[in-house]
């Protein structure tokens, strides 16, 4: 599959959520409705002319600090005399015993199309190996790429057209503030008791209703003041960041929130404002001050979606 082919034919039932095409490395993605059974993932690209390794990591989750567990680690190797893949599984920050083969079907300066079928991995349509994973697949809710490597192309499938997909999060992953708990309600607020500062991150994870009309989450002060809000309008399809005085910044990217589709929103607190990706693509910045930044003690998120996770 080429970036330029066309998707549509397909049935909705097979392809599990939207592709991306050439995400920016390192590139991290929520795993919609998570692995189980009967999922594939396509990852197509290039490997580099001087790449010395890469790895595509299945996690449980998506934080920074702490690490979250892999689940699979597949980590190809191209400077050794003999390069060779590394599978392992990270664990309470201790790395398991690793497995490795030789022989590998990777070659620099070569195109690669490599299937993720949880059970046998295959490389341009050759069965290469067989990892034995130690953690749950149920566990596994976001995909990691990192190192040398140019990457095309990232699909999620089922492995049969005619079998159904996943409609939830995995038990146990659905989080409020870090703890476990049921689906959130909306509107939902969040106490921030340190206010944000750099590297922070925030994450909403969420499922757009069927008729939705606007999604908001909006960060407020001491003062219950806002000092920024980011607006999604269904309606005109517009994504805005609003001011507490009602101005509209609009955000000139992609609409990416669709009804009955799953979501996620990621902030990230850099010196001098936030970082904003919508389902793993990064789309736009807005700029606040440090001081600003670390008055900040509340995240307040409503609209027409079911909540399904806050992590921060």
């Amino acid at each position: 599959m080429s970036p330029g082919e066309s998707l549509d034919p397909v049935p909705d039932s097979f392809i599990l959520q939207p592709p991306v095409f050439h995400p920016v490395i390192p590139y991290v993605t929520t795993i919609f409705g998570g692995l189980h059974a009967g999922k594939m993932v396509m990852l197509q690209g290039v490997v580099p002319l001087r790449a010395h390794r890469f790895q595509v990591d299945f996690q449980c989750g998506c934080s920074l600090c702490p690490q979250p567990d892999i689940a699979i680690h597949f980590n190809p190797r191209f400077h050794t005399t003999k390069p060779h893949v590394i599978c392992n599984t990270l664990l309470s920050g201790c790395w398991q015993r690793e497995a490795r083969w030789p022989g590998l079907a990777l070659q620099r300066g070569a195109s690669f199309l490599i299937l993720f079928l949880f059970g046998n991995e295959s490389v341009n349509g050759r069965h290469f190996l067989h990892y034995r994973y130690r953690l749950p697949l149920s566990r596994v809710d976001t995909l990691g790429i990192f190192g040398d490597i140019l990457v095309k192309a990232v699909g999620f499938l089922n492995i049969s057209p005619f079998q159904e997909g996943s409609t939830g999060y995995p038990m146990g992953h659905v989080s409020l503030g870090g703890k476990a708990g049921p689906c959130g309600r909306v509107p939902c607020s969040r106490a921030l008791p340190r206010g944000l500062w750099p590297g922070q991150v925030i994450v909403v994870r969420g499922l757009v209703l069927q008729e939705p009309k606007e999604l908001a989450l909006s960060l407020r002060d001491e003062a219950a003041r806002a000092p920024v809000t980011l607006r999604a309008s269904f309606t005109d399809r517009t994504l805005a960041w609003v001011s507490p005085w009602g101005r509209k910044k609009l955000i000139s990217a992609p609409f990416l929130f669709h009804p009955q589709r799953f979501f996620e929103v990621l902030l990230l607190c850099q010196e001098g404002g936030l970082k904003l990706a919508l389902n793993g693509q990064a789309v736009g910045t807005t700029s606040l001050d440090q001081h600003t930044l670390e008055r900040l003690r509340e995240l307040q998120i409503r609209g027409s979606i079911q909540l399904y996770c806050v992590h921060y």
